[in-house]
């Protein structure tokens, strides 16, 4: 089974919205998926923050098994406008803190 990281088009006529998504080669566009990473939306400004969100952990673990971009999924990544490190999670964030105040006191 051949995995690919893709654009699934969702929205109306001429407002389209794009989820970007992993699925099987053989499953239609638009049609059943393994697991939704991320959206994408062009009609957003070009600066906006939220015109591409992805799951960069998860993007990282589907590419690490083998599952192979699309042509626009890896121009984002090449384009920088998705990152594959990973940002440290509430709790990692929580433990420099408070290592940070512990150093600080003594």
């Amino acid at each position: 089974m051949a995995v690919k990281i893709r654009l699934a088009r969702f929205g109306a006529k001429k407002r389209p919205f794009y989820r970007i998504v992993v699925a099987d080669s053989r499953a239609p566009r638009d049609g059943r998926f393994i697991e939704k990473i991320g959206q994408y939306d062009p009609m957003l400004p070009k600066d906006n923050k939220n015109r591409v969100v992805v799951k960069a952990d998860r993007l990282k673990h589907w590419l690490s098994v083998g599952a192979q971009a699309t042509e626009r999924v890896l121009w984002f990544i090449k384009k920088g406008i998705v990152t594959l490190e990973t940002e440290p999670k509430k709790t990692e964030k929580k433990k420099v803190e408070n290592e940070k105040a512990q150093g600080q006191e003594a």
